[in-house]
């Protein structure tokens, strides 16, 4: 029997289970919070533009995995594009500490590694925003600060897996064309079967009309 063709379009779309969209929400939350309670004093465009790049290396993780599905090269494209964004938040926490001759602790800080250990296993925005606002400026943009530079290397092995998988499998439309020639293969390999099983079949069914014949029988 000819089977149906295989679906050749990947099930894709869950960014929600994706830590790395998690620890966008938490930045985004922080950032949020933080730039209309930090930026304000500047009465400038800073508010909104670091909302937004937060809000992009955010909201690009979902529209690329959505797009994953019908284009590689799209989904690679937004990737790269909220991993950017990100960068830009992270440039305005660090002139934010810099031009307000607050400290932009270390690695070596005790106060980092403190945060970068809860940073890996909290990815619950809540996490961050609850009494948000007993914090200083400073701890919270270190707090940010530390989630953006895992959120960054988490998205550079994302974007690596991504190209690597484009590299060896190509785009949907590479795809397409193989799902449509592995089809058309399994197709014309089973009517072979079929076309051999038919031939011993009747090859079959002459041998038994002979026997019969031989025996007085009727063909």
């Amino acid at each position: 029997m000819i089977q149906e063709p295989k679906p050749f379009l990947p099930k894709k779309g869950n960014y929600r289970g994706l830590i790395v969209y998690q620890k966008a929400e938490c930045i985004y939350d922080i950032t949020f919070y933080f730039a209309h309670h930090y930026f304000v004093e500047r009465k400038d465009r800073t508010i909104d533009q670091v909302v937004q790049a937060a809000r992009s290396g955010k909201q690009n993780i979902a529209e690329g995995s959505a797009a994953a599905s019908t284009s590689a090269e799209t989904e690679i494209k937004l990737i790269g594009v909220a991993r950017a964004s990100m960068k830009e938040v992270l440039e305005d926490y660090i002139d934010y500490l810099r031009t307000r001759g607050l400290e932009q602790w270390s690695l070596n800080d005790p106060r980092t590694k403190q945060t970068q250990a809860f940073c890996k296993s909290h990815n619950n925005p809540e996490d961050y925003t609850k009494d948000i606002d007993k914090r200083s400026p400073e701890a919270i943009a270190n707090i940010a600060i530390t989630l953006i530079c895992q959120y960054d290397v988490m998205m550079g092995k994302l974007l690596d897996r991504l190209q690597k998988d484009f590299t060896e499998n190509g785009g949907i439309r590479e795809q397409m064309t193989a799902a449509r020639l592995g089809y058309r293969n399994e197709q014309k390999a089973e009517i072979a079967r079929l076309t051999e099983e038919n031939t011993r079949l009747k090859a079959r069914i002459t041998e038994l009309e002979a026997q019969l014949t031989q025996k007085g029988g009727r063909p």
